[in-house]
């Protein structure tokens, strides 16, 4: 059985001899936008008003409920 794969395989390709395996990596990002993103540190994240309003909605209910029960 013949395989049929070997009509599309990749084939060879000559590079220049500053392309070749082994040379040094490119001095730039191929994206110039990426570099200000990389020199970002992340912080820490601040709550979002959804959670912030529910953390003092349970921090009021529970001031309420231990001032009944004490």
């Amino acid at each position: 059985m013949a395989n049929r794969t070997l009509g599309t395989r990749q084939k060879l390709v000559f590079r220049g001899p500053d392309q070749g395996p082994g040379r040094a990596a490119p001095k730039g990002p191929r994206n110039p936008l990426v570099v200000p993103a990389l020199q970002r540190k992340a912080g820490p994240h601040d709550k979002s008003q959804g959670a912030k309003r529910q953390a003092g909605k349970r921090s009021l209910i529970r001031q309420l409920l231990g001032k009944e029960e004490a």
